[in-house]
């Protein structure tokens, strides 16, 4: 969204109680200027909707045993920390970072994970790359939008598309909720052989064709 530089006159006691809470919440003056003026004509801001949507992933997140969620309020991003069902439990973080300016993308998410054993690179490396296969045969042609997808050393990213329907930011934060619980869960079920490459596929496509936000 644009930004265009503006010159007001204010009480000097009042833009001290505003850097004051500013520091507080972890923002600047112009940014929490900006945010209380929005609130007072009832406009969402794109950092307000970001921060909405992460911090309600977070909620949904927090009862769950399996994830353990980390969010700063006024941030673009959050962490979520998973432990994969290995000899000394490694864990896998998961990092989702919202864009201000989404267009086509809104975002990324990265899976990070941290091992010495060869043998579990290699076996989460398949997954990575079966992942992308299975989205490329089903959720590209349904939505139109077509993911990126990155692996480095110890990390693999993927895109965030912007929602195929318009959606509330709750209704954001459910799905890409959902879609982390689907990742981590059918990730373990392949990593301890529960799950081959086809019930990862029937799995990941039952969960598509029954979602209502596809990202």
């Amino acid at each position: 969204m644009k930004k265009t530089l503006y010159s007001l006159m204010l009480n000097d006691e009042v833009v001290r109680e505003v850097d004051i809470l500013a520091h507080r919440l972890g923002t600047n003056r112009s940014n929490l200027i900006n945010q209380i003026l929005a609130e007072y004509v009832n406009y969402t801001t794109p950092e307000r909707r970001i921060n909405d949507v992460l911090s309600a992933i977070e909620q949904l997140m927090a009862p769950s045993r399996d994830f353990v969620p980390f969010f700063a309020p006024n941030s673009f991003s959050m962490s979520l920390k998973s432990s994969l069902e290995y000899k000394y439990r490694p864990t896998v973080k998961y990092e989702v970072e919202l864009y201000r300016g989404a267009e086509e993308s809104i975002g990324e998410l990265s899976v990070v994970f941290r091992t010495q054993s060869g043998t579990l690179i290699a076996a989460m490396t398949e997954f990575f790359r079966l992942w992308k296969r299975i989205e490329d045969a089903h959720l590209a042609p349904l939505t139109g939008n077509r993911a990126t997808y990155a692996l480095y050393d110890g990390k693999f990213v993927r895109s965030l598309s912007a929602p195929d329907r318009n959606c509330s930011s709750d209704e954001l934060a459910a799905a890409l909720a959902e879609y982390i619980k689907l990742f981590d869960r059918l990730m373990k079920n392949y990593l301890t052989g529960r799950m081959d490459d086809h019930e990862v596929e029937a799995a990941y496509y039952s969960h598509m064709i029954n979602s209502e936000v596809h990202i």
